[in-house]
């Protein structure tokens, strides 16, 4: 009760503090990535594996090639949606998902249907829980879309090695769930540091 009370009380505060952050850059998508929207939508897998609309700030040009991998330097990325990733900026909007009770701030992320909603036996169980913004899998590839960079085969390196592993943090995250953990990683991943959880640093 206390996670679900506190997603919905800071995420409100967000939405009303971080407003102009919002105008400002909506304008600058309108101004360097004009003939798009300014707001990304796609299907994401939420809890009990229903589906949701998740809501980001765009940072792609309009026409790509739809794959759901994405791999750092790729040409679909503008210089300005380059920016927004770094620094996480393109995901604000998903405080409404948080306002609405689609996500949490910190949990498993929001995969697009093909992954969560096809898995099988025990690991299952991770879907009782509600997307996040952050979490232990999030923390520990922060620089995923590097990381896929250096992979000769990106996609199948994403569906051997690392898909796997987040379903082995989030499996853990939801057996030893802990408040205090909870505010810890959203703490790290605002001022971009490491904490140790589940016997590694992540």
């Amino acid at each position: 009760m206390i996670k679900f009370i506190f997603d919905r009380v800071v995420a409100l505060i967000g939405l009303l503090l971080l407003w102009p952050v919002f105008v400002v850059i909506a304008l600058l998508i309108l101004i360097k990535m004009p003939g798009g929207p300014v707001f990304f939508q796609q299907a994401r897998v939420g809890r009990g594996g229903k589906l949701f609309t998740i809501y980001k700030f765009r940072t792609m040009r309009t026409s790509h090639d739809g794959t759901s991998v994405t791999v750092a330097g790729q040409s679909r990325i503008t210089p300005l949606g380059a920016v927004l990733r770094r620094y996480k900026l393109d995901e604000l909007p998903e405080l409404w998902n948080v306002l609405v009770g689609d996500m949490s701030f910190v949990g498993p992320r929001p995969d697009v249907p093909g992954y969560a909603d096809l898995l099988v036996g025990e690991d299952r169980e991770i879907l009782q829980l509600r997307p996040g913004i952050t979490g232990p899998a999030s923390m520990k590839y922060r620089n995923e879309e590097e990381l896929l960079a250096k992979q000769e085969h990106p996609h199948r390196y994403n569906d051997d090695v690392l898909f796997p592993d987040k379903v082995r943090l989030n499996r853990y995250y939801l057996h030893h769930y802990s408040f205090a953990k909870d505010i810890q990683m959203i703490f790290c991943t605002v001022l971009g540091r490491q904490m140790k959880y589940a016997d590694e640093i992540i």
